[in-house]
């Protein structure tokens, strides 16, 4: 079992930036792919961005590359999300998700955080 914890969200104009954690509760976090995912108000679940176990691979949605940037440290168990040139678009709850691929797929991914609310005002 992961437990999973993210930080970081809040409330920010557009153009500006934010930091999300996920912090994990198991040193084996390194064996792990992991991935963001966002739930706008109405809409479904989506892909934001993936990370390989050692983190040499990262997979972005269209919709944040060049904007967002996927990053982790094994030795802290802490996944990140830096998120700039943010978009009202952008608002929505925003999930950490550890699994065995890394992949675009939530089907991929085994443990879920409990979400962290991103708001951007125009």
């Amino acid at each position: 079992q992961v437990q999973l914890v993210e930080s970081g969200g809040g409330l920010v104009q557009a153009g500006g930036s934010l930091r999300l954690s996920c912090a994990a509760s198991r040193r084996t976090f390194s064996n792990y792919a992991m991935g963001w995912f966002r739930q706008a108000p109405g809409k479904e679940r989506e892909f934001t961005a993936t990370i390989s176990s050692s983190g040499v691979t990262t997979i972005y949605a269209d919709s944040v590359k060049g904007r967002f940037t996927i990053s982790r440290d094994n030795a802290k168990n802490t996944m990140y999300l830096q998120m700039n040139s943010l978009k009202p678009e952008d608002t929505a709850v925003y999930y950490c998700a550890a699994g065995v691929l890394t992949a675009r797929s939530d089907k991929a991914y085994k443990y879920w955080g409990q979400g962290t609310q991103v708001t951007v005002s125009s």
